[in-house]
């Protein structure tokens, strides 16, 4: 009710703002309402109304980075924000029961979704936590007997980053190649394991190229071997199905907001049976079973379960559509443009998540060309540096290929249209900028540029 009135007043504030007529064209953007003036907490008879403006937004198409929230999570998040405020953990009075009833049920709905047991689902603040618990905390709990971790050299950087700081603590890691198509060679994972190798991080998808890794056969693997499996599905939970029992996994990692949840909140699966021993990195009140000290936001819990709710039902549907979405945009691109490269495996991978590499074409100036689409060259987390991605380097690509890749990004919410004007877009920007390229024209030439000897002025 609180959501619909708020969307009615902002429509009206639309309608009534006298924003400057333009003779742009304005397809394919959205429109969003910016209130400039500075409003009292208080309202007063003297207070003048606000003046709305109204401002053209680019087109959405980075899903991986994060999602927009699904209205349905917000409706369910909006009670806990403004009447049931208890802290889940007061044990006293009213006011924590329902709280608590309310993290309860939301763990409920976490733990379904990947098939587990409610309490083995660990609220967390988001994915990176939840990796940082898993690699530094089963690290540290079996050190006096296990000193060896696995990894894979195109995991989010939170993982790496993790496991560079267990090896400045005396640990041995070894970080698994990959394939040209992106995927590891479980023969080589198998070979690596060592008698005091204590756990195996391995993502169930990843977040720069889409490939999906063989998790259910890498948890086979380190079942027989009875060492511990984490996998990152930090862009994989609500997307495609998981189950962590079939899986055999030990540890895994959940983000609220790469599912249409709020930013701030994430969880960890830890098995119980057999029990998985973890040392907490945080001190405190000893809430989550211990693992994870400090009071449990419940409103931004309540909307991480409903968003897994929500996936849950629409799995089927929502893969159906970003299929098909998918399917549109690289078939319109390829057939326009020659020299476009696909960075992953085709087969083994989500279709939501589109790594395309222009040739001949700065991966920067594109993105700049194309200011009226919200795209990236890559993780959010890494996107602030010019150097090319780790990922894109670690599955063999030319560091000009590398250079000139985009990640287009499908989600619930993308429309046909949206993914028409992006291809429209992307298709002239990439001819305009060719055209500027020497080195494009040099190709037309039948010249070929690895032949070419370079020389330093």
């Amino acid at each position: 009710m609180l959501l619909r009135t708020a969307w009615r007043r902002v429509a009206a504030a639309v309608r009534i703002a006298p924003g400057p007529k333009s003779d742009a064209p304005t397809r394919g953007l959205r429109l969003r309402v910016v209130d400039h003036s500075l409003q009292s907490a208080v309202p007063s008879d003297t207070a003048t109304a606000p003046q709305a403006e109204s401002m053209l937004r680019p087109l959405y198409m980075d899903v991986q980075a994060t999602t927009p929230l699904d209205p349905r999570v917000l409706d369910a998040m909006l009670p806990y924000l403004v009447n049931y405020y208890g802290n889940p953990h007061s044990r006293t009075h009213a006011y924590g029961w329902e709280s608590e009833a309310a993290m309860e049920h939301a763990r409920q709905q976490v733990a379904s979704l990947i098939g587990a047991d409610p309490r083995e689902i660990i609220f967390t603040s988001g994915a990176t936590e939840s990796n940082n618990i898993a690699i530094k905390g089963v690290a540290r709990f079996y050190r006096s007997r296990k000193k060896h971790l696995i990894t894979t050299q195109t995991e989010h950087k939170c993982v790496l980053d993790s496991c560079r700081s267990l090896e400045a603590e005396g640990f041995q890691v070894t970080y698994l190649p990959v394939k040209k198509s992106g995927i590891i060679d479980l023969k080589e994972l198998e070979a690596a394991i060592q008698p005091d190798t204590s756990l195996v991080s391995v993502m169930t998808v990843n977040n720069e190229i889409g490939v999906k890794q063989p998790i259910a056969e890498i948890g086979r693997i380190c079942s027989s071997r009875k060492v511990y499996f984490h996998t990152d599905a930090a862009q994989a939970v609500g997307k495609i199905p998981l189950d962590v029992n079939d899986m055999k996994i030990d540890l895994m990692s959940i983000s609220g907001h790469k599912i249409y949840g709020p930013k701030g909140v994430g969880a960890i699966y830890i098995r119980r049976r057999p029990r998985v021993r973890v040392e907490a990195l945080q001190s405190g009140g000893g809430q989550e079973r211990g693992m994870r000290s400090g009071t449990v936001p419940t409103p931004l819990v309540v909307g991480l379960g409903a968003a897994c709710e929500v996936a849950q039902q629409e799995m089927e549907y929502d893969h159906k559509w970003i299929s098909k979405l998918a399917e549109r945009l690289t078939q319109k691109i390829m057939k326009s443009l020659p020299d476009v490269v696909m960075n992953g495996d085709p087969e083994h991978h989500y279709p939501g998540c589109i790594n395309l590499s222009f040739a001949y074409v700065e991966g920067e100036s594109l993105l700049m060309a194309l200011k009226d689409v919200a795209l990236s060259s890559g993780s959010a987390c890494t996107s602030a540096s010019l150097e090319p991605s780790y990922v894109l380097r670690a599955i063999g690509t030319d560091e000009d290929l590398a250079h000139s890749s985009i990640r287009f990004g499908i989600g619930r919410f993308t429309t046909e249209e949206e993914v028409d004007y992006t291809v429209e877009k992307c298709i002239h920007h990439v001819k305009r900028l060719r055209e500027m390229s020497p080195l494009w024209e040099m190709v037309q030439d039948g010249i070929d540029l690895k032949s070419i000897k370079w020389t330093q002025h």
